[in-house]
């Protein structure tokens, strides 16, 4: 899309023919995302209604573009910038009989999660420093925001396994739990006041 739409994109270091990009942080596996963040780098100044005129005519039927904001070089890139990630669960969670409410249980001061090696030893982690809300959409939807703590991520699904009692591995980069959709709604920037914003 940038390639093809005429912007003065400023070149890739691994490849000049290529524009340099700079991705917001990717959903991770058993995660969807209704949006998706992309910093562009220009080397010529460029409103953002021209911008967006120029790549909506060179993307692809199936992208929609949702918002494009100019944005000085000298602030952080999206990677950088955002502070916390809403995610919208959907699934059966009665079927887990959970002993808790799911705003009591990510209100209480401290949340652990049990994750278990293959050699059967145990870790148990504190997880609450990632949790800033939880709200009940509905019997089969729960809204989650997590935050960014000390540059580091933490799924979704640790926290949905935390509340359902269920086991974690110790490497979970291919861990989720079956039967449940995990959406990214959108990222986050925070204030000075603490008080967070869609980006």
């Amino acid at each position: 899309m940038v390639l093809a739409s005429g912007l003065a994109f400023e070149p890739a270091k691994i490849n000049k023919n290529w524009p340099r990009l700079a991705y917001g942080p990717a959903p991770s596996f058993g995660q969807q995302a209704e949006r998706e963040y992309l910093d562009i780098y220009l080397t010529q100044p460029v409103s953002a209604v021209r911008a967006r005129e120029a790549l909506q005519q060179a993307a692809p039927k199936e992208i929609q573009l949702l918002s494009i904001v100019r944005i000085p070089y000298a602030l952080p890139s999206v990677q950088h910038l955002a502070a916390a990630a809403q995610y919208r669960v959907e699934g059966d969670f009665d079927s887990y009989s959970p002993e808790l409410a799911a705003e009591t249980f990510f209100s209480a001061p401290r949340i652990e999660v049990v994750r278990r090696a293959d050699n059967g030893l145990t870790l148990t982690e504190n997880i609450k420093p990632y949790v800033a809300n939880a709200q009940t959409l509905s019997p089969r939807q729960l809204r989650l925001t997590l935050t960014c703590v000390e540059e580091k991520w933490i799924k979704p699904q640790i926290l949905i396994a935390a509340w359902l009692g269920l086991d974690v591995p110790l490497q979970d980069d291919l861990f989720t739990v079956e039967g449940f959709t995990f959406i990214r709604e959108g990222l986050f920037w925070q204030d000075s006041a603490g008080a967070l914003h869609l980006i």
